[in-house]
């Protein structure tokens, strides 16, 4: 994990594993940013949704026993976001380097849709 100390708060980049790891031990709360229509193409088991185009800090669950994490496609947007919270009052937050991308890469798993029967399936599953 790389942290970046950010307008005296904490920006953490957290790595697929890592944030898998951490999944598994109930220690964080995964915010998925992106839009609706991605969310339910496929996703990470266990995520929220909380899209960019509607964030508001302010709505947030709380961070009492469990950090937050974002994450979005490619990285891009979790940033944004993680830095729209530092600017809202947040003196730690986090995000998913690399994105959804990255937890595909590492082969983590994720629900899907099977595009032959239109329900949803795990795919992945195999830890890098």
């Amino acid at each position: 994990m790389e942290t970046i100390e950010l307008n005296g708060a904490t920006l953490e980049q957290w790595g697929p594993t890592e944030l898998y790891a951490a999944m598994q031990r109930g220690e964080v709360a995964l915010i998925d940013v992106r839009t609706p229509q991605e969310f339910a193409f496929e996703h990470i088991k266990g995520a929220l949704l909380s899209p960019l185009s509607t964030f508001d800090a302010r709505t947030l669950p709380a961070q009492q026993g469990k950090q937050l994490v974002f994450h979005c496609g490619s990285g891009v947007r979790s940033r944004r976001v993680a830095e729209a919270c530092i600017n809202a009052g947040f003196d730690r937050v986090a995000h998913l380097e690399g994105g959804f991308a990255a937890w595909k890469q590492a082969g983590l798993p994720y629900i899907a849709i099977d595009p032959t029967t239109g329900g949803q399936h795990l795919v992945g599953g195999q830890q890098a």
